[in-house]
C-alpha cells in the first residue's frame, strides 16, 4: 500500500512535484538511496537488499521511476520476476516516453501485479500490470495520488481522504541552491499524517501508520525535478530514513 502523489505543472520552475510513502514489512532490510549499482552509475536509488531492485529512483538525466504493489500482491512469488528490477530498467532510459513504450512492451505474465510511475520535467506516465499485460497512460496536468489500485481511485480510503487535501495546498517551492530549504509547506505535514492515529484497523485512511504485524510506513521521498529554463539546476531529493511522522527529511546527497 505504498502512496505516490504526483504534481504535474508544466512551463512551472519545477514541472514536476513528487512525495512518496513506502509501505513494507519493517523486517525487509534495505538501504537508503545511494549509487548501489557498479553496472548503473547514473541511478541514484534506495536499495531493497532482499532481491537487488528499488522502489523508486532518479537518473543523471532527471528521469524519476517508482514501482508500488497492486492490491493483495505484496511480497515475491514463485516464478515472478522481482518487480524492483523494472524501476532499474526504466532508469536505463534518458526520458520518460521512452522508458514507458519499452515497459509496455514486457510480457506482464512475468511479474505480480503492479502501479509505476515513469516521469521527467515534459511527460509523466502510468503503467498499470494486471499478471498478463503491461498498459501505459500518460498523466494529464495537475495533482494526482496513485496507491495499490487505480490513479486518483477515490475506492482507496487513502485517496479518498487526501486528494483533495492534497489539491487544495499550494505547490511546493524547493530551493535550487539550499535541498534543505525551500518551500514544501504542508506537504511534509500530510505524508506524515496518521489519519485516525496510525493503528491497526484505520490505516488504509492514513498516509504514515504501521500495523501491528510489522507492516507499515518505513521511508518516504520528497521529490522535485527542474525545468530546462533553470540551467543546471539539479532535482531535489530530500529522503526520511523511518516514518516521516518520526523521522527528518534530508537532502539526498549525489
Amino acid at each position: 500500500m505504498c502512496t505516490l502523489v504526483l504534481l504535474r505543472r508544466p512551463g512551472a520552475d519545477w514541472p514536476l512535484i513528487i512525495a512518496a510513502n513506502r509501505d513494507e514489512m519493517n523486517t525487509r532490510p534495505w538501504r537508503p538511496p545511494g549509487r548501489h549499482w557498479e553496472d548503473r552509475p547514473e541511478v541514484l536509488a534506495g536499495l531493497d537488499e532482499l532481491a537487488g531492485g528499488t522502489w523508486l529512483g532518479i537518473n543523471e538525466t532527471g528521469m524519476v521511476a517508482a514501482i508500488l504493489n497492486r492490491m493483495g500482491t505484496l511480497g515475491p512469488a514463485p516464478g515472478k520476476r522481482s518487480r524492483g528490477e523494472l524501476v532499474l530498467e526504466a532508469l536505463d532510459h534518458a526520458d520518460a516516453a521512452d522508458a514507458a513504450q519499452a515497459l509496455a512492451q514486457l510480457d506482464g505474465a512475468s511479474y505480480r501485479p503492479f502501479n509505476m510511475v515513469v516521469a521527467d520535467n515534459r511527460d509523466a506516465f502510468w503503467l498499470r500490470a494486471d499478471g498478463r499485460r503491461v498498459e501505459a497512460r500518460p498523466i494529464a496536468p495537475g495533482l494526482h495520488m496513485l496507491s495499490a489500485l487505480d490513479l486518483d481511485d477515490r475506492t482507496s480510503p487513502r485517496i479518498a481522504a487526501y486528494l483533495e487535501r492534497f489539491q487544495a495546498l499550494p505547490p511546493p517551492c524547493p530551493d535550487p541552491v539550499d535541498p534543505e530549504g525551500g518551500a514544501w509547506g504542508q506537504w511534509p505535514v500530510l505524508m506524515a499524517d496518521t489519519g485516525g492515529g496510525g493503528v491497526e484497523g484505520e490505516e488504509d485512511a492514513a498516509m504514515c501508520f504501521t500495523r501491528a504485524s510489522g507492516f507499515g510506513t518505513v521511508s518516504s521521498s520528497l521529490i522535485a525535478l527542474p525545468a530546462p529554463a533553470l540551467g543546471e539546476v539539479a532535482p531535489v531529493w530530500r529522503f526520511a530514513a523511518g516514518r516521516p511522522d518520526q523521522t527528518t527529511y534530508v537532502a539526498v546527497s549525489s
